[in-house]
């Protein structure tokens, strides 16, 4: 730690080696082309639009497969009757899983960064992260906090497939883009992606 945009990609979940594929045929296509490519890496999205437009709203289906951002909030709208923590016993300060949370909105920006330095036949590939990480039991903390809710929070053993520390380097894309994440504050993060939770219930179907 941390991820650079050149450290060796080993993934050993399901989810990454979809994500490693992904790449792998934009970068084998780009080679015979004039494409123009961007790689944006994102490391773990969390937040709202600040204006209240858009939000997280998983199908209910994927409610127990989705972001730690949307497990809280569930748990706090008492959807589920607690939040599961995978993983008490890493090595990392608290014994929980390290990692980085970009907020959304400035992951759109990194977007448009993005799109006004693409070129025909040029392949770029960026880290879109803070470069600093957060345990899950700060998360929980910070959740606890924003949404005003005593969380019940279930400590389960550890799952398959889960890194112990996972946070980038946001070196290149600072350099190259002029991109640095913004909204940095986790706390203030959940709270205004709580406020979205909060207006609609029901997801885009409800307001």
């Amino acid at each position: 730690m941390p991820i650079t945009e050149e450290t060796e990609q080993k993934p050993i979940n399901p989810y990454g080696k979809a994500k490693k594929m992904a790449e792998d045929i934009i970068l084998d296509f780009s080679k015979n082309s004039k494409m123009a490519v961007m790689i944006l890496r994102y490391f773990n999205v969390i937040g709202s639009d600040p204006e209240g437009r858009l939000g997280e709203a998983p199908r209910p289906e994927l409610r127990e497969h989705g972001r730690i951002s949307g497990a809280c909030f569930d748990a706090a709208r008492g959807i589920m009757p607690g939040l599961k923590v995978t993983g008490t016993d890493y090595n990392t300060p608290d014994g929980t899983c390290i990692r980085d949370y970009i907020d959304v909105t400035d992951l759109v920006d990194a977007h448009v960064k993005a799109l006004e330095k693409v070129k025909p036949g040029k392949v770029g590939i960026y880290n879109v992260g803070t470069g600093k990480g957060r345990s899950v039991k700060e998360f929980v903390s910070a959740c606890k906090k924003a949404t005003g809710v005593d969380i019940k929070v279930d400590f389960l053993p550890r799952r398959p497939g889960d890194y112990a520390e996972v946070y980038s380097d946001p070196t290149k894309i600072r350099r190259e883009l002029n991109w640095t994440a913004q909204y940095t504050d986790l706390e203030k993060s959940i709270q205004v992606a709580w406020k979205w939770q909060k207006t609609r219930p029901n997801g885009y179907g409800s307001s």
